[in-house]
């Protein structure tokens, strides 16, 4: 027992200065998440929320990458971590390693084998994120096609007419985004309730929320157990179409977007189309139909998360900069 406890002695003296990214990583990753995701506040203001759930996801990027990097690094250089990060904000490409490297005496392997595994985290998040902006432009264009065949264009709508007898309201987004309405919508809704939705689906447009919907979906993929990964893609969608809701609003009575909504709820949308109705109507209509009494203390909390986002990361860079005792 005597043995393990020195030799876990040893490893933390050896690898302390790893620990405050791991641990920042942790916070990011597991904890923070769970009281996002369970806080009451979160659906009463949607954008917010979405804006910091894209804060967790960069510091637990930016502490996988700290953390590898000092891993690599021996004790003894990591005080030079700080100097040599400050060094990156003034430089940029192929000077800020060298910055990093300017003053060791010989660039180990294990030196630049930190540097390329420190890049892992954020380049697997962007291949990701470039894989589903492909998939997503692939679908798009093959929907886009078959729409062209089938669909009209309604000047006074403003939207492509789908000859179809379920009410249902999508959009396309994309470089050349299209407001989708079937004809069964069309009878169904009173006019009023028509611009609701499709009021929603430009907000959908204007937002470019399809982008924010593949990085969420990206990165919910490479993790599938990571609770910040399945929240983020659960949640991340919902609050879409919530920001979307809030943006109509502006332009029409809660009742007639809750009742558009409820009408186009059984509505089917192609994959790569954002849609007013789907599984989410339910819990949107009471949303919408009881508006909270009381304004949520969501800039409060928004502002402690974003100083924590932002000075933890330096402060553990700082910490990572001290050396351990007798080393």
């Amino acid at each position: 027992m005597s043995q393990l406890l020195c030799r876990a002695g040893e490893f933390l003296l050896r690898f302390h200065h790893v620990l405050p990214p791991l641990i920042l990583a942790v916070a990011a990753g597991v904890i923070l998440p769970r009281y996002l995701v369970r806080s009451s506040w979160a659906h009463r203001a949607p954008r917010l929320t979405l804006g910091l759930w894209g804060l967790l996801v960069l510091v637990l990027t930016a502490s996988l990458s700290l953390a590898v990097l000092q891993f690599f690094f021996p004790v003894a250089e990591s005080p030079r971590f700080p100097e040599a990060a400050g060094g990156c904000f003034l430089t940029s490409g192929g000077r800020c390693v060298a910055v990093m490297l300017d003053g060791l005496e010989r660039p180990s392997a294990r030196a630049w084998a930190g540097f390329a595994a420190a890049v892992c985290p954020p380049l697997a998040l962007a291949l990701a994120f470039g894989r589903q902006v492909f998939d997503f432009r692939r679908r798009r264009a093959r929907h886009a096609e078959l729409l062209g065949m089938v669909g009209s264009w309604r000047s006074e709508l403003r939207a492509t007419v789908l000859p179809h007898t379920t009410p249902a309201v999508y959009c396309l987004p994309g470089r050349a985004p299209q407001v989708v309405v079937s004809e069964g919508a069309v009878h169904a809704l009173t006019g009023e309730q028509l611009t609701a939705a499709l009021e929603h689906e430009r907000a959908h447009i204007a937002g470019r929320h399809h982008l924010l919907a593949a990085a969420a979906s990206a990165f919910g993929a490479l993790s599938r157990r990571l609770p910040l990964a399945r929240f983020v893609r659960d949640e991340v969608p919902l609050l879409l179409e919530m920001a979307a809701d809030d943006r109509a609003l502006r332009r029409c009575s809660r009742r007639a977007l809750a009742v558009a909504l409820y009408a186009v709820a059984a509505g089917q949308a192609p994959h790569a189309a954002l849609a007013a109705g789907g599984s989410s109507a339910l819990l949107r209509m009471r949303r919408i139909l009881q508006p909270p009494t009381e304004r949520p203390t969501v800039l409060g909390v928004a502002l402690l998360v974003l100083a924590l986002a932002v000075g933890l990361p330096g402060l553990a860079a700082v910490c990572c900069s001290v050396p351990g005792p007798g080393i």
